[in-house]
């Protein structure tokens, strides 16, 4: 399996202070916003969200503050399980579809205080399942178990389910890959999602002149360096 974190000592030591800095920025944000429930998404698939949600959770988890719960919904994919040492299955598939219970679907990571609920077997259409009441039951439980739960959420272009979650979720976090996505599909996504629901942008693989041109049109965000 693929462990998101960090291997090289060089690319390390950055991208960990990068993802403490982003994490402490986001950390203020939710407080002061009173979000419980965020979706990380991207516009399209491969720009790094899972890689940005799982160390975002280590991060939170890691200062103590809340008891935090990372959620894999991208359920085409189910990746989350991997990348946080945690067994695939069962997972949310089978919560939705009525065949695991919370109690077994609800794991310990690797990370201390952080909690994880992976995405259980693949299913091509998940858009039923993540629209249904039971979707909105679970999220009601969680929301009353933990102080922060981030959603590992699909791509918001090619996929339905991500506007399914729209009015479920209190913010979403949108990573942007340069020189990934085509401007315009960037925009799409920003605009599906909706300005008073983006609580910030991470520019992924960031250059310092197009990091002061995304400050100057986009305002607040974050930003993450690429880790391969």
């Amino acid at each position: 399996g693929h462990t998101y974190g960090a291997h090289s000592p060089e690319l390390d030591a950055m991208f960990v202070e990068q993802f403490k800095s982003l994490s402490s920025r986001f950390e203020y944000r939710v407080d002061v916003l009173n979000c419980k429930v965020v979706a990380v998404t991207s516009a399209v698939a491969g720009e790094g969200k899972t890689v940005s949600s799982v160390n975002l959770a280590r991060n939170l988890a890691s200062s103590g503050r809340k008891k935090v719960l990372l959620v894999d919904v991208d359920l085409r994919k189910c990746d989350l399980a991997n990348g946080v040492g945690v067994p695939p299955v069962p997972g949310l598939t089978e919560y939705l579809a009525g065949s695991a219970a919370m109690k077994e679907i609800l794991r310990n990571s690797l990370a201390p205080g952080l909690s994880v609920v992976p995405g259980g077997m693949r299913i091509t259409a998940p858009w039923e399942l993540l629209s249904g009441e039971r979707f909105r039951a679970f999220l009601k439980e969680v929301r009353d178990r933990f102080d922060l739960i981030l959603l590992d959420a699909p791509p918001v272009i090619p996929v339905s389910a991500t506007h399914a979650m729209r009015d479920l979720v209190d913010g979403f976090i949108l990573v942007y890959r340069l020189g990934h996505t085509p401007h315009p599909m960037f925009r799409q996504a920003m605009d599906e999602i909706g300005e008073k629901r983006l609580l910030g942008v991470v520019l992924n693989a960031v250059e310092p002149q197009s990091e002061r041109y995304y400050q100057r049109y986009y305002g607040k965000y974050y930003t993450a360096p690429e880790k391969k």
